[in-house]
Formats: structure tokens, C-alpha cells, sequence
């Protein structure tokens, strides 16, 4: 049974930073593609970042210079580092594992931007 469990959400100033973490069990997580996305309220769930298996990453323009995704094979876990935290990042965050064709989702976890 394949499981991610998020954490590191939480509600932070304009400017402030905040490391997600998404733990991943159950499952090969070397070759796996690795990748956040956000859900503000209202709003479609978009990708912020992603981590292939090679090495390579990438991150959407909106987060580009503040965002920074990295993981460790050995832990089975994936973060996401977020600097210069702005209130238009508020939104709920989920890790996402892709494998072959099979694709499974964390439960979310909030950041809030706020003053």
C-alpha cells in the first residue's frame, strides 16, 4: 500500500520560508517522479515543482528563484523549500508520485501567508 505523508505546513509572514516534506512508503521511490502541487481556495490544483529521477527539476515561473524541490532516495522523501513566502502562495500543498502509470497523492498540507 502506497502511502505520502506531507508535513511542514503551517502559517508564516509575508517573506518568511517553510520546508515541506513529503515521506513516501510502500513503493520504489528511486525511479518515481516526484511533484507538488498547490490548491488555493476557488482555484484548479496547479504543479509547482517536480523532481525526476535523474536529477533534473523543475519549478512553475510563479515560485521560479523562491522555490527550491530536492529529495532524498534513501529516505524515500521529498521536500519542497520555500523562501520569500508571498500571501498568493497560500494554498493547500500535495505531494504527488508518479510510477509507470500509476500515480498516488498525499493528504495536503496548508501554508498560509499571512501579516
Amino acid at each position: 500500500q502506497v502511502q505520502l505523508v506531507e508535513s511542514g505546513g503551517g502559517l508564516v509572514q509575508p517573506g518568511g520560508s517553510l520546508r515541506l516534506s513529503c515521506a513516501a512508503s510502500g513503493t520504489i521511490f528511486t525511479t518515481a517522479l516526484m511533484r507538488w502541487f498547490r490548491q488555493a481556495p476557488g482555484k484548479h490544483r496547479v504543479l509547482v515543482a517536480a523532481s525526476f529521477s535523474d536529477g533534473r527539476t523543475f519549478a512553475a515561473e510563479s515560485v521560479k528563484g523562491r522555490f527550491t524541490v530536492s529529495r532524498d532516495n534513501a529516505e524515500k522523501t521529498v521536500y519542497l523549500q520555500m523562501n520569500n513566502l508571498k500571501p498568493e502562495d497560500t494554498a493547500v500543498y500535495y505531494c504527488n508520485l508518479r510510477i509507470d502509470t500509476n500515480e498516488y497523492w498525499g493528504q495536503g498540507t496548508q501554508v498560509t501567508v499571512s501579516s
